[in-house]
């Protein structure tokens, strides 16, 4: 008789469940019919605003102009009045505080006026609220008894109706901030980010002689993810907890065989995933691409690009839905950035971009000579600001959760460098040297002015896989950030130092323009100073190859292998000096950010080691020894003596490493700072030597006695 019967039920039930039945007529159901049906969009706005109403709330969006109070009234009335319509009974201020998830606070539209009720909703509600929120780890923003906090309306993300089985409520993206004006959260720096681009760009395309509108960074998140059957999920103790495997042991087909990758997506799984698309187009997501990634059970999720700040509040929602539509197809989703030893880890591929009307992409190669030196210029600036900043790019992606993914080889590793491709390459490098450039390969001259730049190629080089930092044609690519990260704080770190770099252009270029009004000559100067300081960052190579990370010291760039060692970097004087001169976060403010992470940190690697201890103590080594226990009639065997003395081998190899961990744990020290030290060089080594043994005797343990699903249980059984 089996000793674990709860997961052998487990797997008789999903070998033996029925077909999943759609949960909506997909072929009569139109998609341009309930495309942002749920969200109050600006087509809303003009049929149900008066038309001089509709003009000021239009600037407001577009411009980032002040919202006038009796404005807001009357747009409340109008927002009341459609989510009434759509069913809502509240409304609810979202925002997203600094654990880097959702938060929101909910009120009724309801209020009792002596004949009942009646639905009320002022433009003061819409525009501010106070929901305290006092527990959120603030860094030392605020004290106990000064915990005021206040949600502010950001007109640029539009409300939405978010719609559940029990009702449906409206809900109004804001920024989070302290009674003083502090940032909270993660959306008021990204904001204050935006407007620092729009104000820098401005400045180096008013150089050019270019009328442009609001210039805005844009962003399109690419979410990989993994879908795990919930009756195996909730016989996983690490995974329920942590959201990654603690144990496991690897299982003899993993993703060797890459047949995973792009494969034929399951049924099971495509419901979900159509579902889940379903419910990203009624809230306006624009989702473009779905397919599966190379790991057994990995998928992805990939939308069409937004402004970075609609496109952070967009993917915010897209995790949201993917748990939960999870959950109804009896899945649970994992964001975790590596739930599985021995598979590829998920990250989230950030593509960023600046653009806006009268210029397009300004990281787009264009059809003339003057947008391809405008091109340069933007790419060049790019280069300096991630040279500059590279450590704090890796602080901007550090967690305990991606530290496991980072330099795997699905992953880029810790060392930021900058991939252009061949093409492009050549180009920068005969700009370094000279200040003009061959045609590429195809011979020539041409100079950097705006009358002879040839026409660049778009997608003048291979993609990079093993680059953190790669440009794709017409955008570049961070692709270190980790699957479960809002992507506002990487967005924020790359608006601001680009932000920081193009002021510092603009400079150098109004300078040169004074000594030599020749405009070609003097932006060439100014381009070849820059990628000669700068072009180091530059690696079109092997970023995995041990040759590289030797290279890379060489050039004096930093390998920050570790969280510990990477988030100094938010508070390090060049970060202070360059957030505070672009006014996106002050120097309090960066400091409470890497008092927050640093004790996020800790507490991730006090519950991930509690819990090894826990498990190993009581599941792994009792299945361990009453399975010796079992053996005693046959170790006279050979084979039986053999493995029963292997099994209290490793079953006493396991207690020791289970002690070791204890007394790891157990060590205090002063500060967090010491203690995220402590939990990096000592308890997490400890805890791989628990998992090692565990993992060791789930291979010769026999099946039935094993307390916990299987890695091939996990990945493969769907």
């Amino acid at each position: 008789m089996s000793t674990n019967p709860a997961r052998l039920s487990a797997i008789e039930a999903i070998a033996s469940q029925p077909r999943l039945q759609g949960s909506f007529d997909f072929r009569n159901e139109k998609i341009d019919l309930i495309y942002g049906q749920n969200v109050f969009s600006l087509d809303k706005m003009e049929k149900r605003l008066p038309k001089e109403i509709f003009k000021a709330l239009k600037s407001s969006i577009e411009a980032g102009n002040k919202l006038d109070a009796a404005v807001a009234d009357i747009v409340a009335a109008a927002i009341k009045d459609w989510a009434l319509e759509c069913g809502a009974t509240h409304y609810a201020h979202v925002f997203y505080p600094l654990t880097g998830f959702t938060a929101e606070k909910h009120d009724t539209f309801f209020e009792p006026n002596g004949n009942g009720t009646l639905a009320q909703f002022s433009g003061k509600a819409l525009i501010q609220a106070e929901p305290d929120a006092s527990s959120f780890p603030n860094g030392g923003l605020r004290s106990t008894f000064e915990a005021r906090g206040y949600t502010a309306w950001d007109v640029t993300s539009p409300a939405y109706i978010f719609d559940t089985e029990n009702g449906s409520t409206l809900c109004i993206p804001t920024a989070f901030v302290s009674w003083k004006g502090e940032a909270l959260d993660k959306k008021t720096p990204l904001l204050r980010s935006m407007a620092a681009v729009n104000k820098a760009a401005t400045r180096v395309l008013a150089l050019f002689g270019k009328k442009h509108g609001y210039i805005s960074a844009s962003c399109g998140p690419e979410q990989e993810y993994f879908l795990i059957d919930t009756r195996l999920f909730h016989l996983r103790p690490d995974l329920y907890t942590c959201g990654r495997s603690l144990f496991g042991s690897k299982p003899a087909k993993g993703q060797e065989f890459e047949d995973q990758y792009f494969g034929t997506i399951p049924d099971r799984v495509l419901a979900c995933m159509m579902e889940t698309e379903r419910e990203c187009f009624k809230l306006g997501i624009p989702i473009k691409t779905r397919h599966n990634e190379v790991a057994p059970s990995q998928y992805e999720v990939a939308p069409i690009y937004e402004s970075a700040n609609v496109a952070h509040d967009h993917q915010m929602l897209t995790m949201t839905l993917l748990r939960r539509v999870a959950t109804k197809h009896g899945f649970v989703c994992l964001l975790a950035e590596k739930p599985f030893a021995g598979v590829n880890g998920s990250g989230k591929h950030v593509n960023w971009s600046i653009g806006g009307a009268g210029v397009g992409n300004l990281l787009e190669p264009g059809h003339s000579p003057h947008e391809n030196a405008q091109f340069l210029t933007f790419c060049s600036a790019v280069i300096r600001a991630v040279d500059l900043h590279q450590g704090l790019l890796r602080a901007s992606v550090a967690s305990a959760g991606n530290d496991h993914r980072l330099g795997a080889n699905e992953a880029p590793p810790a060392i930021i460098s900058i991939y252009l491709g061949d093409m492009l390459n050549e180009v920068i490098e005969q700009v370094k040297k000279s200040g003009s450039a061959a045609s590429s390969r195809k011979g020539g001259h041409m100079t950097l002015g705006v009358d002879t730049l040839p026409v660049l190629p778009k997608d003048a080089g291979d993609r990079n896989r093993t680059s953190p930092f790669a440009f794709t044609g017409n955008k570049f690519e961070f692709r270190a950030v980790g699957s479960a990260f809002s992507v506002a704080g990487p967005l924020t770190v790359l608006n601001t130092i680009m932000a920081d770099s193009l002021d510092k252009l603009a400079d150098d270029l109004a300078a040169a323009l004074k000594k030599n009004a020749d405009f070609n000559s003097a932006l060439q100067g100014v381009l070849k100073d820059i990628l000669t300081k700068h072009g180091r960052i530059i690696f079109n190579g092997n970023g995995y190859a041990e040759e590289w990370h030797k290279e890379a010291g060489k050039r004096g760039l930093k390998n920050l292998r570790t969280t510990p060692d990477a988030l100094p970097e938010i508070v390090a004087k060049s970060t202070v000096d360059v957030f505070e001169r672009q006014g996106v976060l002050s120097k309090a403010e960066l400091e409470s950010r890497e008092e927050i992470y640093t004790h996020s940190y800790v507490l991730t690697i006090n519950t991930e080691s509690k819990l090894v201890s826990d498990i190993a103590q009581t599941l792994l080594l009792p299945a361990a020894l009453r399975f010796a226990a079992d053996l005693t009639p046959v170790e006279k065997t050979k084979s039986g003596g053999k493995l029963r003395k292997a099994v209290i081998g490793l079953a006493d190899e396991l207690a020791a490493s289970i002690d070791a961990l204890n007394a790891a744990r157990e060590v205090s020290k002063s500060d967090t700072h010491a203690q995220a030290k402590h939990s990096c060089d000592k308890v997490l080594p400890a805890m791989l030597k628990v998992r090692a043994a565990a993992d060791a005797l789930e291979e010769i343990v026999a099946d039935e006695y094993w307390p916990l699903p299987s890695y091939q249980e996990l990945l493969f059984l769907r």
